[in-house]
């Protein structure tokens, strides 16, 4: 009975234990906030940020990391940069197209922007006053700021068609000498989530029965566009009801929204076959996809915000934030249905995954370019600061004005030199240019040992015919020929062993001592340059260290 009471009460004090941590833990750390309970924590406090220094648009969703350009586009395509006015006549028009985050990111629009004359807001109004500053006209035709005036909902069709109209009549006071220019944005999103969401907003009796589908200048007749109900709304539809109706326009909504409707007879569907009409859609909707100022996308909010920032230089004061607790999240629909879904969407998944991969480009090179233009105003800056301090003649940098010693001579020039003195000058000369030579390291990138090579050996054969007469004995030509071959391989072996040792030149060069041999031999433990004199059987060794304090060094 003891050991049990014990064992029972050990346990007893584990849970109560374990219990407290629990407790300490979520006071710490509410919620999900402690970063240590996270594994991509422990690589940041390593200072690892997968070598990207923590941009937050990378830690966003990691997007960036797997993405892999599917397409090619031009520069034209990527680099999205228009010339907004606003205190011009650009207009801002927003494509708003259903259960795409829409309306959270109008609201950014007209309550988030920093600018000069913010839009008015009052409570409980949905529209805000959006004007330009000085003006009473508007820079953003949008839902929140000139209310559905195309149409409920209106797409690509309806807009290009209603929008000037409707401006010109708005500001028909305002005298224009310029034509306004007009620049369309977009947001898209993930196809099965916008079909799910939309199932859900149809189920709790939303019909957008105001939308108008003007196409052509006419609305679709009744035979054109079947109803997929006969009440009032659609309220209470199952899932399985929503996919099964051929008329219901949740099936690719955005492709049919975002291309020229005309193009294939509007909503009449005998002008073409289904494949080809889509076809047809698919590739409109992606050219003007493209050619729009800007689109966002619902997954990728922060990188949403900081394309059109960078696209119109107009800044939001609240970042964006990403919600993935929405209610097509909350859907648990199973795999075959999932698959249902993406196959009644088939125009909208390929133009999702070609909008993801130009979007995902455009922020690339965005944020290169971005990269690229900060790293030449630091160089202008350090120029600048260079340009202000006095020139110095001692490391890199700045070239002095004044005319270097004659110590700055090419090295061929100085071999040239010195071999036309005796071999005791040339010593003492060159042992006292050692100290005195300030110039020599600032040469060193001018001077290559290619050409250095080259200036040697072609002083080489002229000295040859020069300095060995052919009158001379046939016993001592061989000799001198084979003294001349010796010392030009060494002369090479030093030349090439040159770049591996630079480094250590400084640290070397004390080392390094004169050694002269009166029988015209070189010594096989140093690397000296010898060359038969004008005496034609005094043979002097002398090393390129004195001649060459800073260039040649063993």
């Amino acid at each position: 009975m003891d050991e049990k009471s014990s064992y029972s009460r050990v346990l007893v004090g584990l849970l109560m234990l374990l219990l407290f941590g629990v407790i300490v833990l979520q006071y710490v750390c509410p919620g999900s906030e402690c970063q240590l309970l996270h594994l991509g924590s422990f690589s940041e406090l390593r200072g690892g940020s997968d070598g990207r220094d923590g941009d937050p648009y990378v830690a966003e969703d990691g997007a960036l990391a797997r993405f892999v350009p599917r397409f090619n586009f031009t520069p034209q395509d990527l680099d999205r940069v228009v010339d907004f006015n606003i205190k011009g006549d650009d207009v801002i028009v927003f494509l708003h197209i259903q259960k795409t985050g829409g309306t959270t990111f109008g609201r950014h629009l007209v309550r988030n922007i920093q600018l000069e004359r913010p839009c008015e807001c009052h409570v409980g109004q949905k529209k805000c006053t959006c004007l330009r500053p000085g003006k009473k006209e508007t820079w953003l035709f949008s839902r929140f700021s000139t209310g559905w005036s195309c149409g409920l909902h209106a797409d690509w069709t309806e807009l290009t068609n209603c929008v000037p109209s409707k401006m010109n009549n708005r500001d028909a006071s305002q005298t224009r000498k310029n034509p306004r220019n007009y620049y369309y944005i977009t947001i898209l999103r993930d196809p099965v989530s916008r079909y799910l969401s939309e199932w859900r907003h149809v189920q709790r009796g939303a019909t957008w029965k105001a939308s108008l589908h003007v196409c052509d200048g006419r609305a679709p007749t009744l035979a054109e566009l079947p109803s997929c109900y006969t009440g009032d709304d659609w309220s209470g539809c199952s899932l399985t009801e929503f996919m099964a109706c051929p008329y219901n326009l949740a099936n690719n909504r955005q492709t049919r929204m975002l291309a020229d409707l005309s193009l294939v007879g509007c909503y009449n569907g005998s002008v073409m076959s289904e494949q080809q009409r889509g076809a047809v859609l698919l590739e409109s909707a992606k050219r003007n996809l493209r050619r729009m100022a800007f689109f966002g996308l619902t997954e990728y909010q922060r990188k949403t915000q900081y394309l059109f920032e960078r696209t119109f230089r107009l800044a939001f004061i609240a970042p964006f934030t990403q919600l993935n607790g929405t209610r097509a999240a909350s859907v648990d629909v199973v795999s075959e249905t999932q698959q249902r879904i993406r196959e009644l969407n088939a125009w909208d998944v390929e133009l999702y995954e070609y909008a993801r991969d130009l979007f995902l480009q455009r922020f690339q090179y965005a944020r290169q370019k971005e990269r690229r233009q900060a790293r030449q105003r630091r160089q202008q800056e350090r120029r600048r600061l260079r340009a202000k301090v006095p020139h110095w003649t001692g490391g890199k940098g700045t070239k002095p004005t004044k005319t270097p010693p004659q110590t700055r001579q090419s090295l061929a020039t100085r071999l040239a030199e010195s071999i036309q003195d005796e071999t005791g000058k040339i010593l003492e000369e060159d042992a006292g240019a050692e100290s005195e030579d300030p110039w020599w390291e600032d040469d060193d990138d001018n001077e290559t040992i290619e050409d250095y090579l080259v200036n040697v050996e072609q002083w080489g054969r002229a000295t040859t015919f020069s300095t060995f007469p052919s009158s001379s004995s046939s016993s001592s030509l061989p000799l001198r020929e084979r003294k001349q071959e010796v010392c030009t391989e060494e002369l090479k072996q030093t030349a090439e062993g040159y770049d591996e040792k630079k480094r250590h030149r400084r640290d070397r060069r004390d080392k390094n001592a004169t050694q002269v041999e009166d029988n015209g031999r070189t010594s096989p433990q140093s690397a000296w340059m010898c060359w038969m004199l004008q005496q034609p059987r005094a043979g002097a060794c002398f090393s390129p260290t004195l001649l060459f304090p800073a260039a040649l060094t063993v």
